[in-house]
């Protein structure tokens, strides 16, 4: 009876799992191409911590941006950089080095930060347009609503809601039994990838993450869509074609920033919930890790290229540094 408790599925899986780790194989059926695929992730990759670095660096250094509008671009900036971070790195280690293990541990922290900083950049996209619409529908009520104060208490949800929604999900994954098969086909730990390895029930996992989704994401694309209708209302009630203009370019990189991160996004959901099967796996797991990196590397473009002070903040940093080396 010893003995066969000692054997038994539980005991055996919770030291095959646990003890042993996981192992991310990378982008299943395009193995042969690793090294291929590792060249344009890693430069994507770099141009995302360049940019967004040269960016919160701009911020900060520049008064003038002290501003709640920048202040939240900066908020987008770190969790852009954080979130590649989380991901690329060992996906580039694994793509160039077949460095495919990865502890249980590491493997739920991995899942952990990826989700809490996709929910907190949602939420920073959600105050974006909270700055926008008092800055369009109240102007002159702008530096009484939006001060300091205000300011880091919406940093400060963000930063809680993010966390609360999402260490659930650890203890959810932490109280399953997990088989001999310890293989994940991704080239980073998620939530569901993780979950599937278990020989137990997943039924609360999968409700929890989709609850999770609609409480967060999906709330804030709903919130984020109002913000929105009541800014052009207020646009197209201006009295002047030079006036609507104006307010309607100011709008415009934090338009071009929520497109390109819901609109893959959503996609990438529905073509795994409806086009599981007709879509090939490896599509999937591209998709999943371009959006990890696209957007973190093209927001700083967007914002440098249609934000003049942005693009003054930077000449100015740079003639700054020139002006010191000399």
């Amino acid at each position: 009876m010893a003995l066969s408790s000692a054997t038994s599925p539980a005991a055996v899986n919770y030291s095959d799992t646990r003890v042993a780790g996981c192992l991310l194989i990378g982008i299943p059926g395009l193995e042969h191409l690793h090294i291929w695929l590792s060249i344009p992730f890693c430069i994507m990759y770099a141009a995302a911590l360049a940019g967004n670095g040269i960016l919160i660096c701009v911020i900060l250094s520049q008064p003038s941006l002290h501003e709640p509008m920048y202040i939240f671009l900066s908020m987008l900036a770190s969790a852009d950089i954080l979130l590649s971070t989380s991901t690329m790195p060992k996906a580039l280690a694994n793509f160039w080095l077949g460095s495919s293990h990865i502890s249980f541990d590491g493997c739920l922290t991995q899942m952990f930060f990826i989700h809490f900083l996709f929910v907190a950049d949602s939420a920073v996209l959600l105050a974006m347009a909270f700055d926008r619409f008092v800055a369009i529908c109240y102007p002159l009520q702008y530096p009484t609503i939006l001060t300091k104060t205000v300011i880091g208490k919406i940093v400060a949800a963000t930063m809680t809601r993010s966390f609360i929604i999402m260490f659930p999900s650890v203890f959810l994954l932490k109280r399953l039994h997990y088989c001999r098969i310890n293989i994940i086909a991704h080239t980073f730990c998620e939530h569901m990838g993780i979950a599937r390895l278990s020989c137990s029930d997943i039924s609360i996992n999968i409700w929890y993450g989709l609850a999770a989704a609609l409480l967060s994401t999906g709330l804030d694309i709903i919130l984020i869509t109002v913000s929105y209708i009541h800014i052009l209302q207020a646009v197209f009630h201006l009295p002047s074609q030079n006036a609507r203009s104006k307010a309607l370019s100011t709008c415009g990189s934090h338009v071009c920033v929520i497109l390109l991160f819901y609109i893959p996004a959503l996609f990438s959901v529905f073509a795994y919930r409806f086009g599981g099967k007709r879509i090939p796996r490896y599509v999937h797991i591209l998709l999943a890790n371009l959006y990890v990196v696209i957007p973190p590397m093209l927001n700083p473009i967007i914002y440098g290229v249609r934000t003049k002070q942005i693009w003054e903040g930077v000449n100015q940093m740079f003639s700054h540094l020139v002006q010191e080396s000399k």
